[in-house]
């Protein structure tokens, strides 16, 4: 049994690895398509976010994508700046922690799968039927 009394909780670093790996893993055509999206890791999001998405309690937003997602380019023409997915590390850690029952890699994953899906201009009731479909 882990004595977590002497482990400390993941970096930003670690976390940033951690969600290079689970890009790199991703199948080539999805990868593909997300390529220029930058990933960045914060612990929490800014203040000026927080109350933009109206939240109150920076635990509650586990990530976020920041740009023009790929369908509305076409429209649009190329985007200004690039594509940014920012995981929060503490809301993360924090939900690891309360679920118990997956991994911190698999919690990643899902948070950063979750924000490429807007970067493909699907919204969150869109995302969250793809992913009960997967569960069935």
């Amino acid at each position: 049994m882990t004595d977590w009394t002497d482990q400390t909780a993941p970096s930003l670093d670690d976390f940033a690895r951690l969600a290079r790996e689970t890009f790199d893993a991703l199948p080539d055509p999805f990868r593909s398509l997300a390529g220029d999206v930058v990933i960045r890791v914060d612990d929490f999001a800014d203040e000026e976010t927080l109350t933009l998405m109206e939240i109150e309690d920076p635990f509650e937003l586990t990530g976020l994508y920041h740009g023009v997602d790929i369908g509305l380019r076409d429209q649009m023409g190329p985007a200004a700046e690039a594509s940014r997915i920012f995981l929060y590390r503490r809301p993360i850690l924090d939900e690891w922690c309360e679920r118990g029952d997956v991994g911190l890699s698999e919690i990643i994953a899902h948070v950063l799968i979750h924000e490429i899906g807007h970067h493909f201009g699907l919204d969150d009731d869109q995302i969250h039927h793809i992913e009960d479909e997967a569960d069935d």
